[in-house]
């Protein structure tokens, strides 16, 4: 009896082990964490969903020999499995794309291959020119694609017509060939060849877009009205004739070196990804972004400061409440809650020397309308967090650092969107505490 036990004990031990490896950690703030399988050296070039549950990702070049993978998951992320690899002397893909549950390509190192049967399997296409590296792809159906190549001179924009059989150079430019396309439909899209250029005959002429340049990723909610992000997120209401800068969350420990991408739900709500916090000690923590008024606030938040993601790559959305988060590592989080209910802003930091006192200061001017400052000075480095709350204790704003240094730090509120009363803002530090009260009047 008592071996039997032992046995029966033992498995339940291994049973745990098993779901603990394929089971995704759960997190506070909405997200959990999701892994992919162990791809050797290879790291995720580009990740794409279908829909709530299926989503595939590919794996880039790394070198001579190098083992390459698409891998996929059928219930949104949780479990990820190889489809396909390549062990050959020339392997490697830059972009997925799928235009329905079953019809995608993929297209890199290995040229462009096309599947009808959900990955199932792969149909090498016709390619405009042998050997070139393909960047991007843009797919309007079946029949009509864009494929870019970087490459000097060969490569620039090619279309076909008839779902690759045939290939039509659309532009080359030597050394100023395109990395990156944008198609929003048949006849209208952008490039960033020789800084960017604008076509509005499905690419068969570009036009100069003046002041543009390289862009990542790129996403209209109509012919007038689209978002594209480089160092920056920059958005137009004209088209892309001209584009304008949008305001980012900055300062204190926050660092952006480049916006990477970006993923629109609707013509209000985008996510995007690419910067970081900085929490001390050489630790940083992607941030992901949000906006639900089209850009003219973007607040961000970080899923979870356990992990040690440093930098998110890759953001989709499908819906305004199931997304991921992912980086070039196998590993990213998910949420089906919208992300965190607490979002974050940025805080300035107006001077280095360090203060004699912590001192929170009357918010200036009060009574405002709609935007009042709110200055703090730290007499030692410290974890803190600010909040504005509601006059029934509701956090409507968190600004919430794990470390700043010490100095002078001022945060510019913008309540237009908040009724008329009276709020308040609290500071909470390991040693100190203080709230005070301020008024909107419209």
């Amino acid at each position: 009896m008592r071996t039997k036990l032992k046995i029966l004990f033992s498995l339940l031990v291994v049973l745990i082990i098993i779901l603990g490896f394929t089971v995704p950690v759960n997190l506070t703030g909405g997200w959990y964490q999701q892994f992919m399988p162990y791809l050797g050296a290879s790291g995720i070039k580009d990740i794409t969903f279908v829909d709530s549950l299926i989503g595939y990702a590919v794996t880039n070049y790394e070198g001579v020999n190098d083992t390459d993978y698409i891998i996929k998951t059928t219930n949104s992320g949780n479990n990820w499995y190889i489809i396909r690899t390549d062990a050959q002397e020339f392997v490697g893909f830059n972009k997925v794309k799928f235009i329905n549950t079953n019809t995608g390509y993929v297209t890199g190192v290995t040229g462009l291959e096309k599947t009808i049967n959900g990955g199932t399997n792969w149909i090498p296409l016709n390619i405009p020119v042998q050997a070139l590296v393909y960047d991007d792809i843009s797919v309007w159906n079946q029949d009509t694609i864009w494929l870019v190549a970087n490459s000097n001179p060969t490569g620039g924009v090619f279309r076909t017509n008839n779902g690759g059989a045939n290939w039509i150079p659309q532009y080359s430019a030597g050394s100023a060939n395109p990395s990156h396309i944008y198609m929003f439909n048949s006849r209208i899209g952008f490039m960033d060849g020789g800084g960017m250029k604008k076509t509005t005959d499905g690419g068969f002429s570009w036009t100069q877009v003046s002041g543009e340049g390289l862009f990542y990723d790129m996403c209209f909610s109509d012919s007038l009205t689209g978002w594209y992000c480089a160092q920056y997120i920059k958005k137009t209401t004209n088209g892309g004739l001209s584009w304008f800068n949008q305001t980012l969350p900055s300062g204190g420990n926050i660092l952006v070196t480049s916006m990477l991408k970006l993923s629109m739900v609707n013509k209000d709500t985008l996510w995007a990804v690419g910067g970081q916090v900085f929490y001390g000690a050489g630790q940083f923590r992607g941030m992901i972004y949000r906006t639900i008024n089209g850009g003219t606030n973007w607040l961000y938040q970080v899923p979870d400061t356990t992990i040690h993601i440093g930098t998110y790559t890759f953001i989709n959305f499908k819906g305004k409440l199931n997304g991921w988060a992912y980086t070039t590592i196998p590993t990213g989080v998910h949420t089906t809650t919208g992300g965190d209910p607490i979002w974050y802003t940025g805080i300035k930091k107006i001077n280095s020397i360090t203060p004699k006192d912590f001192i929170l200061y009357q918010n200036y001017p009060n009574p405002f309308n709609p935007y009042t400052t709110i200055k703090l000075d730290l007499n030692k480095s410290n974890n803190i967090k600010l909040v504005i709350c509601d006059i029934l204790g509701r956090e409507l704003y968190t600004i919430s650092y794990q470390y700043l240094k010490a100095g002078s730090y001022s945060f510019k509120w913008d309540a237009k969107d908040c009724s008329s009363g009276i709020y308040f803002y609290r500071v909470t530090t390991k040693d100190f505490s203080e709230t005070k009260k301020m008024m909107l009047v419209k």
